[in-house]
């Protein structure tokens, strides 16, 4: 088998859509059904639920001509319109129930089939009529679809001559029965199989209602089409107009050809009233082939568009296809699949799903043109253009029909399709196309920015640690991967900021892209851009003057200090300029040989409050530095310990109650706290160990601090100062 479309033969609109789904909506309903529906509902009641039916599926079909009149369609059919539009994952989980529920579906147009050959030839052996059937269909689809559309050709012939002999019958006077004892509404008397003890307006609708829903036949083969843009649309519209009359007119016939009790106790009474009865068996055969041969056409081309997108297991193999185009390992599976369904001889549990899954189909494609139209995308630009009150009736009714026909049944459905959505977005799937997935995103995003912009408030209780990390030192960035990864996990982001020189951009940035894709594959959302300039500090400074207009806009700055840093023309101007622009600092020196110890405590050092302990909203350069502690607690599986110096031993109780409500209100459980009276100079050097020190700074901090807090500490030390939209106790 060959994967390439080489010699493929391509249909236009009547052959490949046109034909193929008026044959689907002229089904064995029409034939067996019709009468009965007329019977119970009456000619007003059958008028109006062909007419809902109709307009479930016209407004489906108009959303699907929108979309597919907008986007290049593959394979697939209704697959192909979902996955480009919202992935993968949701077509696919569409598509794999969908695809099995057609393989139900012929097998149970082949049982139907059967039901009419043995009306003529009751002796034959039921399986072996199954069995006949079924070879024929899978011999005519696995040739080609050309040869299955020619089939169809003289299967429309068939049709034509049947609703020819009903034509001839009310020519020659069988509507016996006057107009306006005719045009009524039912008694809804109820079917031979419940004893006539009643129905209603909605099981009827329900027993109707599948013969509708042929509008994806066409669709299913938008792999084979010249022009699917202009063949879907045109070719499904004139289908659906086309069996409306037919239906809207036959059900005019069937209620002035024949009494209430002959259309409710018979359900051959076209077969009896048309002027030649062996024309409507020849009919019922040829609509019941038909309608499994396009589905079995239609199946396989489903199955074989997901094995392009390696959507199933053994996809290369489901994607082969012989040197004409044909997707015959896709054919062999449905195969397969069809005969093994046919062994069960029973599948009247399982039928309401087809139905339903062709439901859920349709409410997904309303949905599609509903998102494509609301998002406002210049992409969404499709020729043939619908209004907007049209996807949203297809979506209501698609979910109300659903409900209507079985609500059991409908949440089954639901559930099989959420089931393999789930399956699926854990199978990490590569689309090999563009879907509106980011613009709908993007547009979450826009409008939480917009009625968020300006709350404060809010901000402090949705607080996370958005980094930005000047990188001039990729070397250093790697070296400090664990310990940010720590700080903004789970939730945080670190956007890198590269500085370099025009020279060394090219590759500061492969370096970048690969950083950052290391957090993401950690679980941390990072991104990165390069700033082309020899000045450090001019290069972060403007990053954030830049994003200071900006929504998703740091929050944090964290400067790694290392060797090579000027800390006057470098370090310290960049501090300033984040006091001033109201984002926070972390400054991180870390201690040559300890680096980050074992990783076990944190200490926070509380700066001494002498005459002002009370503990309000603000608590003071502290919010930043604990909130960090505790982030790295969480990832750490750490202690933090509170530690404040106090000069005057008056002030003890005072202190330590204040680290107690601090503890309390900040909730945070199992935390260390520790009150010394004396120097901090000399209390620093005995304070107990910890693996990481924290301090609080200002624009002021010196250097020479700086690097006595490590040596004397004995251990790597972040020095932090707040940008005021923090606060722990929030």
């Amino acid at each position: 088998m060959e994967t390439g479309q080489q010699n493929i033969k391509k249909f236009g609109t009547f052959g490949g859509v046109f034909t193929p789904t008026l044959l689907t909506i002229l089904g064995v309903i029409m034939y067996l059904r019709m009468g009965w529906v007329v019977g119970n509902a009456g000619l007003i009641g059958a008028w109006l639920i062909i007419i809902i039916a109709f307009l479930i599926t016209l407004c489906t079909a108009l959303s699907m001509s929108a979309i597919t009149t907008n986007i290049r369609i593959g394979a697939g059919g209704a697959y192909a319109i979902i996955s480009q539009s919202l992935g993968l994952e949701v077509g696919g989980s569409l598509g794999i129930p969908r695809y099995i529920s057609q393989g139900l579906a012929v097998t149970m147009y082949i049982f139907g089939f059967r039901e009419g050959w043995l009306g003529i030839f009751p002796h034959h052996n039921a399986f072996l009529v199954d069995a006949a059937v079924f070879v024929g269909l899978f011999t005519i689809a696995y040739i080609s679809a050309n040869l299955a559309i020619k089939t169809q050709y003289i299967i429309m012939m068939v049709i034509i001559a049947s609703l020819i002999s009903i034509v001839m019958a009310a020519y020659e006077g069988s509507m016996t029965i006057p107009s306006d004892e005719a045009l009524k509404w039912g008694t809804f008397k109820g079917s031979p199989e419940n004893n006539f003890s009643g129905s209603n307006f909605w099981l009827v609708f329900a027993v109707f209602f599948p013969a509708a829903t042929g509008i994806m036949a066409g669709a299913n083969m938008s792999g084979e089409l010249k022009d699917p843009r202009k063949s879907i649309p045109i070719g499904t519209l004139w289908a659906i107009g086309v069996s409306f009359v037919i239906y809207m007119l036959l059900a005019y016939w069937l209620a002035t050809s024949a009494t209430e009790e002959e259309l409710i106790s018979n359900y051959n009474i076209i077969i009896e009233k048309a002027y030649v009865g062996p024309l409507i068996i020849a009919g019922v055969l040829g609509a019941t082939f038909s309608s499994a041969l396009a589905s079995i056409v239609g199946s396989s081309r489903i199955l074989f568009a997901m094995g392009q997108h390696s959507v199933l297991p053994y996809s290369n193999f489901l994607a082969g296809q012989s040197k004409n185009g044909q997707p015959r390992n896709a054919m062999l599976v449905t195969g397969i699949l069809i005969f093994g369904t046919m062994l069960l001889r029973n599948l009247n549990a399982v039928a309401p799903l087809v139905t339903l899954f062709f439901l859920v189909t349709y409410a997904m494609i309303n949905i599609v043109v509903i998102i494509e139209q609301n998002l406002g995308l210049i992409s969404y630009r499709p020729i043939f253009k619908i209004k907007r009150w049209i996807p949203w009736l297809g979506l209501i009714s698609s979910v109300l029909a659903m409900f209507i026909i079985n609500p059991t049944i409908s949440l089954i459905t639901i559930a099989i399709v959420l089931a393999v959505y789930w399956y699926l977005s854990r199978q990490n799937l590569e689309t090999p196309f563009e879907d509106v997935r980011s613009g709908l995103f993007v547009s979450f995003a826009e409008w939480a920015a917009k009625h968020t912009w300006g709350m404060k408030k809010m901000q402090q209780r949705a607080w996370k640690p958005n980094l930005m990390v000047p990188v001039r030192d990729i070397t250093g960035a790697r070296g400090n991967f664990e310990f940010l990864r720590n700080i903004a996990s789970p939730k945080g982001s670190i956007k890198l900021l590269g500085i370099a020189p025009d020279e060394e951009n090219d590759s500061m940035t492969l370096e970048l892209d690969t950083l950052a894709e290391s957090f993401r594959t950690k679980g941390v959302f990072s991104s990165w851009t390069v700033i082309n300039t020899t000045e450090f500090a001019k290069g972060v400074n403007y990053g954030n003057q830049a994003l200071r207009g900006a929504f998703f806009r740091p929050n944090i700055v964290f400067l790694n200090l290392q060797q090579h840093d000027d800390y006057e023309t470098e370090l310290r101007p960049v501090i300033r300029e984040c006091i001033r622009l109201e984002i926070g600092v972390l400054l991180y020196q870390s201690h040559p040989t300890a680096l980050l110890g074992q990783r076990n405590t944190i200490n926070v050092w509380v700066s001494n409050r002498q005459n002002n302990w009370s503990l309000g909203w603000d608590i003071g350069n502290l919010d930043l530095s604990t909130l960090i502690a505790y982030k790295l607690k969480r990832n750490w599986k750490a202690r933090i310990r509170l530690i404040t110096v106090i000069d005057d031993d008056k002030e003890l109780d005072n202190a330590t109650e204040f680290l107690k409500s601090l503890i309390n209100l900040a909730r945070l459980p199992e935390t260390l706290t520790e009150v010394y009276v004396g120097s901090f100079k000399e209390i620093v050097i005995k304070a107990p160990q910890a693996d990481l020190n924290i301090f609080g700074m200002d624009e002021n901090l010196s250097f020479t601090f700086v690097q006595d807090m490590a040596d004397k500490t004995n251990s790597s030390c972040l020095f932090v100062k707040d940008s005021g939209h923090e606060s722990i106790l929030a």
